[in-house]
């Protein structure tokens, strides 16, 4: 009986899990960040329901199944409404709390979120700073963290400030993949076919196919990554 038991538990674990990850992934990258109050009970609703039908074998097994979609499914609509519907987004989660300006803590508002002194300061220090007075405002976010902008002397300057040009993003796309042209790539950066052809020409390759990666990057700029060509292998010693 013990081991039958055992094996329902076994078999429950294997056959939730990929539903619940389906699920999570339906709801998506909303729900796994930081939580706001919402989204935290959804995750809690689906723990426990979840944990009561592993643990206990004569929970019916459906019947789970069918609590974890429906919880989802409200989830998503619920995300859908609070972006339609400001106004209901606030009655179904925390506003955000402004608990420091031109670096004075302001006491009343911390105390009205149940936050401690402490707190606040180990929120700063997770965001590099260690001197309340370098803060402008400071607000405590719906999800529990802190949004800071530091005092104009003591903020990072921008680009701008130092009159410099802004660098490329550092982001290359590859718009040839073992090669096939990335046409949609392509479409979204506005680059044609012809163009990277005289590319590829220029190099000294005839045959597209032979083009292992071809990518363009932030500057406009094609570089041609590697070649099926290019069969020399670069021996590296310890």
């Amino acid at each position: 009986m013990l081991i039958q038991e055992l094996a329902i538990v076994l078999i429950r674990i294997f056959s939730i899990f990929p539903l619940l990850l389906v699920v999570t992934l339906v709801m998506g990258k909303r729900s796994i960040g930081e939580l706001p109050i919402f989204d935290f009970l959804i995750v809690m609703s689906l723990a426990s329901v979840t944990g009561a039908d592993i643990a206990d074998p004569s929970v019916p097994h459906i019947h789970t199944a069918f609590a974890i979609i429906v919880i989802a499914l409200f989830q998503k609509f619920t995300a859908r409404l609070l972006i339609k519907n400001r106004k209901f987004g606030k009655w179904i989660t925390f506003e955000p709390t402004v608990v420091i300006q031109k670096g004075k803590l302001l006491a009343g508002n911390i105390e009205s979120i149940r936050y401690s002194i402490d707190n606040i300061l180990q929120l700063l220090r997770q965001k590099g700073i260690f001197d309340i007075e370098d803060v402008q405002l400071g607000i405590i976010e719906a999800n529990g963290d802190i949004s800071v902008q530091k005092k104009p002397e003591k903020a990072t300057p921008a680009l701008e400030d130092m009159d410099l040009q802004q660098k490329s993003s550092g982001i290359s796309y590859p718009v040839i993949l073992d090669g096939q042209f990335q046409l949609e790539i392509m479409e979204k950066l506005g680059i044609t076919e012809e163009r990277i052809r005289n590319y590829v020409e220029e190099k000294g390759i005839v045959r597209l196919e032979d083009v292992f990666l071809c990518t363009l990057n932030g500057k406009g700029e094609l570089h041609l990554s590697y070649t099926r060509e290019d069969n020399q292998i670069q021996l590296i010693q310890h």
